[in-house]
């Protein structure tokens, strides 16, 4: 698990801060997505978002909240009860999977808390989620109670179009598992503690969404791919481009200068290559700077190895990346 400690004189190293990445099904509404953001900051003693990210081809909104895990439940709280009044999952369409209006919510541990804990925190909290919103709720990653269940994509298998039957066929943690109504409009959510994961989209020289899932293919662990590294291949029509979509769940293990150079490669023998770099949300400091002494050998400035960075996995050409906006230690020092 990476720790992250900032520099502060009157730092209190006691703290404990946690992040949550809560995933909503709402990319295209300006004003709803405000609306649950607004619900998170309207509370006493709630988390603060360090990140809002949007993608309304995908449908999808990533907001980052990081706290005290009691600062952080609340706001995730409301941010769940506002999502499930606002999204009816029953007309929502888009590229990106999902099972309900919060498709997914991971929590982090961040500083001063074990994974171990954080599980123990995301299951009482999926817990009062189900009971007080009446959600079928499903737990992962570190809190899951069966190997398979610990996959994100083998819950998710079907999305919210087989949700009727999958509360029989794989009945939820907690809350209701019969299909009413109430369900058809909120859908299921998945919580779960787990160590930091980077979302990262590689976008290619082509409209053809089978090259994109050919490469995903290639890559992803599941088809003999990279470790640690989960893909899919989609069009994006606001972008003009095929583009293909990581998770890396372990970057000290499978860095991005290996996911982007192998996709590169791929896409080469495709016919393609890869014309921009997207990260979705934030991400470690050191993450990057792996990147950079991946491509710059030797060098040892942190902000010269984020900027080598940048320029190799073409960062910047979709939309400025803004190092002080994007990366987590930076971002968390708003908490201090």
């Amino acid at each position: 698990m990476t720790q992250f400690f900032l520099q502060k004189k009157d730092y209190n190293r006691t703290m404990q801060i946690v992040e949550a990445v809560p995933n909503i099904s709402e990319g295209r509404r300006p004003e709803v997505i405000q609306r649950i953001a607004n619900a998170t900051q309207n509370i006493p003693g709630g988390a603060r978002i360090l990140h809002i990210d949007t993608n309304p081809d995908a449908n999808r909104t990533v907001m980052t909240l990081a706290g005290t895990p009691q600062a952080v439940e609340k706001s995730l709280f409301m941010l769940i009860q506002t999502t499930t009044q606002e999204i009816d999952m029953r007309i929502q369409r888009g590229a990106h999977p999902r099972l309900g209006a919060v498709d997914v919510c991971p929590i982090v541990p961040i500083r001063g808390i074990t994974l171990s804990d954080t599980a123990r925190l995301a299951e009482q909290f999926a817990r009062r989620v189900a009971n007080q919103l009446h959600l079928p709720t499903y737990l992962y990653e570190a809190n899951a109670l069966t190997p398979q269940r610990k996959d994100l994509a083998f819950i998710r298998r079907g999305e919210y179009e087989n949700l009727a039957s999958k509360l029989h066929t794989l009945p939820p943690d907690f809350g209701p598992t019969q299909y009413d109504e109430h369900i058809a409009k909120t859908g299921a959510i998945v919580i779960g503690a787990r160590n930091f994961l980077i979302a990262f989209n590689m976008s290619l020289d082509t409209q053809d969404i089978s090259i994109a899932r050919e490469i995903a293919t290639r890559l992803r662990q599941s088809s003999g791919g990279l470790p640690y590294v989960k893909a899919i291949g989609w069009y994006m029509d606001h972008y003009h481009c095929a583009q293909v979509s990581c998770n890396l769940t372990d970057y000290a293990q499978t860095g991005l200068a290996q996911v982007w150079e192998t996709c590169r490669q791929e896409a080469t023998a495709l016919n393609t290559h890869i014309t921009a770099g997207e990260l979705i949300g934030l991400i470690p400091l050191d993450a990057l700077t792996q990147v950079g002494q991946f491509y710059k050998p030797g060098e040892k400035n942190s902000a010269t190895l984020v900027d080598v960075a940048v320029e190799n996995l073409l960062l910047s050409k979709i939309r400025p990346f803004m190092p002080e906006e994007r990366i987590l230690e930076y971002k968390l020092k708003q908490l201090l």
